[in-house]
């Protein structure tokens, strides 16, 4: 008996080690791992109890065709990646409330899967916020449809409750994922930055438990903030601690406090920003090879475990970008990211750069795999547009509203909404007044176009001409993306205030309405009566065209306004003739040999109503409808007369640095003037963040707060602009003009805070790579309550 027994017992061991074998050299095969152990030790993870560096690549299921997941973690793999990082979107998987949908494009199961079938482990990082520049950062728009909501806190009880329930729904889905069940997971994020927002210890640890009571009660859990943040509330000690940062970061001072705060615990990069996003009107962002792959160098030789955010960004596909605040400003439809993987999936230099860097880090016997053949690309010849529907002829069911209400009030997630009434007689031109328009509206009367209004620019008014009893006032108005990042979150679309009239004399709110909703999925567009016709306004054009075969290609829409693009039932996504995006991709799996069909929506008229498919992509080429200077021809900020407040210098560290005045200062109009640079010789300045200190001690909100006047902005080499200095994202910045425009000191910006307001002090963040050009080392600061002379 004993002697069965041992053999027994030897027989078990022997598996148990071979398992351990097989597990560990897992990431040099495409063999399934089958489960094991992973956890936190001393200055190390742990994977089946041995040292285990994360090598991580970020890509999102949702912006790649399910045709393509493997693809692209295969060009992951091939990169040097051992794990594969993701987001759930609460809003993709739950769009309707209790309306859960895990199935094909979204079976996020399946894609964990296949991602465990090539040999790699998985991070997952279910929300309930996520940001990743997608509509309200993932929380689902219905949410809004309560007049008081409040996120991401523990002072509203219906989001914490469908927070939880979504949790819940994702643990159905991934928690026999986990490595301790046989899966592939080895980690679940916490929510997300969520220092960004907030400093809630009960919050995050209510979530904690959230995550926990979802299944996800074996793995080791994580959570992410920005090296200036993880230390605004506390965490679960079983909760590991991991740092976001960009491209040049100076990685030894990213982690400095971390270390001295934390001097057991592993180091980890979870989003080491390979680029950066795209916004419309705003020239395309890039980060350069050099700066990016030092820093990713830098965190290798000190075996710092990352995850590249992005390793492939993909496509925001139909109404998904979402957008920033302060200033408003909604993404473009392309991911691409400026990543090490194109948006098509192809490779770039930064995919060789990291693949060549990456072969002299890896473990003994590890072998960096062959790269994936590229998914073919075919030129599509001239679509031409015959037929129209155009967008008034084709009003769906009126909705009755004594008052004005944002869309979400309509039961409307996303896209257009039309509001319609009449208006009195009136023999002189008046001023139309809109009160938080979000984001874009036309403004037409008797059926005319009046005008534009565009909340990127906080425009508000606009004038109309005299106009005769009941003449019929439309507003037509466009979502271009709900904020993603920070206290804007709660973006409600459309109007969401008031629409006033005033004469001159008195101001008269707007009433007794017309609402018409036009939604985003593709059989509202295909039921609209088509005919042969050119429109003078907003409408919908339909082609068809043939191919012999299928292949990816880029819609070239350079000739269209803006709108929105459905290819065969599929939402492509938004354009926008500002760009820096002219093309769409259009993946070639959703085409068909023979027959396609294409249905646009162009709010303004095609200067010619036909596409083409092009086989390289037109994502950094501006066309913007007003100038992005901040500056206006001739102007020049005269300061002579004006007394500053103070007049200091900073050292030449990096890191926030704290200002306090003796007193409080009033004021609604502040000018920060940079004297000189930190280095010699140095005729630039640069800030990428700019904070000013109220009496209670805490930042100013920058909500309202508004760029006056900028001496110089870069915003041809690279996207500087100077309302970057409040746009709350550390890794970005203004700077003054590299070569051109004014080339010496002092340079100037003037903020209008929207609103007087009392501070008591100011504080400057340098840019944050291992660049010093900029840095400020004078300056003065000027504070009034009236506007500066220009």
């Amino acid at each position: 008996m004993k002697r069965i027994l041992l053999v027994i017992l030897l027989g078990i061991g022997l598996n148990a080690f071979a398992q351990s074998q097989t597990q560990d050299k897992s990431i040099t095969k495409n063999s399934i791992i089958t489960g094991g152990s992973f956890s936190l030790g001393k200055n190390e993870f742990l994977l089946n109890g041995k040292p285990f560096l994360i090598r991580a690549g970020e890509i999102h299921f949702p912006r790649i065709p399910r045709e393509y997941w493997d693809q692209r973690i295969k060009l992951c793999k091939a990169m040097g990646m051992n794990t594969i990082c993701i987001y759930l979107f609460w809003n993709y998987h739950e769009q309707e409330q209790d309306k859960f949908d895990f199935a094909g494009q979204k079976d996020v199961a399946a894609f964990v899967k296949l991602i465990q079938k090539n040999g790699m482990y998985c991070i997952v990082r279910p929300g309930p916020y996520a940001c990743a520049e997608w509509d309200m950062g993932g929380l689902p728009w219905w949410l809004l449809k309560k007049k008081d909501l409040k996120v991401r806190t523990l002072d509203d009880a219906f989001f914490m409750e469908r927070s939880a329930k979504y949790l819940k729904e994702v643990g159905k889905q991934l928690a026999p994922l986990q490595i301790q069940n046989g899966g592939n997971i080895i980690m679940v994020q916490v929510e997300n930055e969520y220092a960004a927002f907030g400093n809630s210890t009960e919050y995050m640890e209510a979530t904690r438990k959230n995550v926990k009571a979802a299944g996800f009660d074996k793995v080791q859990l994580m959570r992410c903030d920005w090296a200036s943040t993880f230390d605004y509330y506390k965490v679960n000690p079983e909760v590991a601690t991991t740092l976001n940062f960009g491209a040049g970061s100076d990685i030894d001072k990213q982690f400095k406090a971390f270390k001295e705060q934390n001097p057991d615990a592993p180091l980890m990069c979870s989003e080491y920003w390979t680029g950066w996003f795209d916004n419309w009107g705003r020239p395309h962002e890039t980060r350069s090879v050099n700066s990016f792959i030092g820093s990713l160098k830098d965190m290798m030789d000190r075996k710092i475990s990352f995850s590249l955010y992005m390793a492939h960004g993909g496509t925001t596909f139909g109404q998904w970008g979402g957008a920033n605040s302060p200033p408003y400003s909604a993404m473009v439809t392309s991911y691409d990211y400026n990543a090490p993987i194109g948006e098509q999936g192809n490779t770039t230099d930064k995919f060789f750069a990291v693949r060549d860097l990456l072969k002299n880090y890896l473990n003994p016997g590890e072998v960096l795999a062959d790269i994936p053949a590229q998914m073919p690309l075919m030129e599509i010849p001239k679509i031409k547009f015959t037929q129209a529907a155009p967008l008034f002829q084709n009003l769906p069911l009126g909705k009755k509203s004594v008052d004005i209400k944002p869309m979400e009030m309509f039961n409307q997630g996303w896209g257009r909404i039309n509001y319609r009434t009449n208006l009195k007689a009136s023999a002189a031109p008046r001023k139309l007044i809109i009160t938080e328009l979000h984001d874009w509206a036309e403004i037409f009367i008797d059926g005319k176009l009046i005008g534009k209004l565009d909340r990127r620019r906080a425009d508000n008014t606009i004038e109309i001409p005299a106009t005769k009893a009941n003449a019929v006032l439309d507003i037509l108005v466009e979502a271009t993306g709900r904020v993603n990042f920070g206290e804007a979150i709660i973006d409600r679309k459309g109007i969401t205030e008031k629409v006033e009239i005033n004469d001159g004399k008195t101001t008269t709110t707007l009433q007794n309405w017309t609402v018409y909703n036009f939604p985003v999925d593709h059989a509202f567009q295909a039921k609209h009566k088509f005919s042969a016709q050119t429109p003078n306004g907003p409408a919908w054009y339909k082609a068809k065209f043939n191919l012999t075969s299928t292949a990816d290609t880029y819609l070239d829409m350079s000739s269209w306004g803006k709108g929105m693009v459905w290819v065969n039932g599929y939402n492509i996504g938004r354009f926008w003739k500002i760009g820096p995006q002219q093309t769409l991709f259009m993946p070639g799996v959703w085409l068909k040999k023979g027959e396609n069909e294409i249905i646009v929506l162009d709010l303004e008229k095609p200067a010619e109503a036909s596409i083409v498919g092009l086989k390289t992509p037109i994502i950094d080429k501006i066309k913007p409808d007003a100038s992005l200077l901040s500056r206006k021809a001739g102007q020049e900020l005269k300061l002579a007369n004006e007394k500053p407040i103070l007049t200091s210098s900073f050292d030449d560290a990096k890191g926030w640095k704290d200002v306090t005045f003796d007193v409080a200062y009033n004021g609604r109009y502040v000018c920060f003037e940079a004297l000189s640079a930190q280095q010699a010789n140095d005729i630039t300045t640069s800030i990428a963040e700019l904070q000013f200190v109220g009496v209670d001690g805490k930042p100013i909100s920058t909500q309202k707060w508004k760029i006056i006047y900028a001496d110089s902005e870069e915003i041809t080499a690279a996207n500087n602009a100077a309302d970057r200095v409040y746009d709350n994202q550390e890794s970005t910045m203004w700077s003054s003009q590299f070569v051109g425009g004014k080339t010496k000191h002092p340079h100037q910006i003037v903020i209008d805070f929207g609103q007087e307001v009392s501070i008591k002090g100011l504080r400057y963040l340098p840019r944050s790579d291992k660049s010093k050009n900029g840095m400020v080392k004078e300056y003065r600061i000027y504070l009034k309550a009236t506007p500066f002379q220009l």
